[in-house]
């Protein structure tokens, strides 16, 4: 067969000095008479997990519909505008994350296996199920996966009742004595994205001498553009407005820390000083990451287990984790509400972005398969069992939501998990301690 449409690689980068640009899926990188891996009516799939620590009220997380979803319960209103791809699950357990730690809701959260007690560094869990996709999925992008956080790190040692920081630090782990760290400041997460060779150090210092990093791609974008139809050029025009947007709210937030003089001890130097200007960052990196297919992996921790982090925006200024333990008074809760309504609504707005973002014959949320929840549910009394947890996206055609699947019996977070490899292509026979698949969800 001859192809007479010459088309541009899937795997495109707009270089220069010090930046690699890859570009979102174009109609000019798919030949004519072609059947590429990724092309618009073949899309690549994403897969992202985002955590919240601390459980939720759960009274107010539970849809009261079973099965199909035309109303969502007052924390997970936020997402009605995408409800169709909303999947809510109820009465999940995490017998592994026993006997209830903080430390362990975490850790066992995408391993569903018991964390070795230990206080030291002879720590072992098991690799997580974001690596064990990402192991696939990340073969042909950049960045195998991505790690993402809110909160500074600065724990190590003993934590939470015999269990070592770790587990309680990071979401992610390649095997089970490795331990992937997160990362919080929205301009380290950047340059790992844009950057294109050389040490931080070194790319930050040639950063400064310039005002953008697209500076440093000028010549290649205007060469690109010249080859491209009307529709790519306003795709390409739109990805590059975003990364300047989102590297100018990178600047201002490291202006504005150096003139703001209240120490927040859960907040990395030079980043928004609002919770959710400083969220919104990170999801919107999210989303250039997706776009651009930097990679196809993301976890995002909302914030730490224990985490004393306040939310005044909300009109929550006590501190998060006492706030959890609210004993059933009905101030607390619904204070804890507020919290975990605010969390869900940041995420919402990542949700709705991608939504609204072109990819291929369709949107990158169409094509993506995101699991949100916690590691506990009841956080008054530890409990992992009831926990709050929802699948939100299209899979690339696998996933069908609008519904809520509420199990008479507590059933393993690790039939989830096995689940969700399934749909992103990846078959195991099992997954932690699973004992079977979520039926539900297999059947279109």
């Amino acid at each position: 067969m001859i192809i007479t449409k010459k088309a541009l690689p899937r795997r495109t980068f707009l270089r220069g000095a010090g930046a690699a640009l890859a570009l979102p899926l174009l109609d000019a990188m798919v030949p004519a008479q072609t059947a590429l891996a990724a092309t618009p009516g073949n899309p690549v799939r994403r897969l992202g997990f985002v955590y919240i620590p601390m459980g939720a009220s759960m009274a107010q997380w539970t849809p009261k519909q079973v099965g199909t979803l035309t109303e969502l319960s007052p924390i997970l209103r936020p997402f009605t505008p995408v409800i169709d791809q909303v999947t809510v699950l109820s009465n999940m357990e995490l017998q592994t994350a026993y006997p209830g730690t903080h430390a362990t809701a975490n850790c066992a959260f995408l391993s569903a296996v018991r964390a070795k007690m230990t206080e030291s560094s002879d720590y072992r869990l098991a690799t997580t199920v974001d690596q064990v996709a990402a192991k696939q999925m990340g073969q042909d992008t950049p960045l195998p996966s991505l790690e993402l956080a809110m909160d500074l790190l600065v724990n190590v040692g003993q934590c939470d009742n015999g269990f070592a920081c770790v587990y309680q630090n990071n979401l992610s782990w390649s095997s089970p004595t490795t331990p992937l760290p997160y990362e919080a400041h929205p301009r380290i997460v950047f340059e790992r994205l844009f950057g294109d060779g050389g040490s931080a150090s070194t790319r930050l210092q040639a950063l400064k001498l310039r005002s953008s990093i697209l500076d440093w791609v000028n010549a290649d974008v205007a060469k690109l553009q010249r080859k491209l139809g009307p529709g790519d050029k306003t795709i390409v025009s739109e990805y590059l407005d975003t990364i300047r947007e989102v590297e100018r709210r990178i600047q201002k937030a490291e202006a504005d820390t150096a003139e703001n003089h209240l120490p927040d001890l859960e907040r990395p130097v030079g980043v928004p000083i609002k919770y959710s200007d400083h969220a919104k960052l990170m999801f919107d990196l999210q989303l250039l990451a997706f776009q651009g297919d930097v990679t196809r992996v993301i976890t995002f921790q909302m914030a730490r287990e224990q985490s004393v982090r306040t939310y005044p925006e909300v009109g929550v200024p006590e501190a998060h984790h006492p706030t959890s333990h609210h004993g059933g008074d009905p101030e607390k809760l619904e204070k804890l509400a507020k919290i975990n309504t605010f969390h869900m609504s940041l995420f919402a707005y990542f949700l709705e972005k991608l939504k609204n973002t072109q990819d291929g014959n369709g949107s990158l949320l169409d094509h993506s398969l995101f699991l949100a929840g916690s590691g506990m549910g009841n956080p008054s009394v530890h409990s992992h069992s009831d926990l709050p947890i929802i699948v939100v996206g299209g899979g690339a055609g696998k996933m069908k939501g609008g519904r809520h699947i509420k199990y008479a019996q507590p059933t393993p977070m690790a039939n989830l998990l096995l689940t969700i490899l399934d749909k992103v292509g990846i078959h195991q026979d099992s997954f932690g301690d699973s004992q079977g698949r979520v039926d539900e969800l297999l059947a279109l």
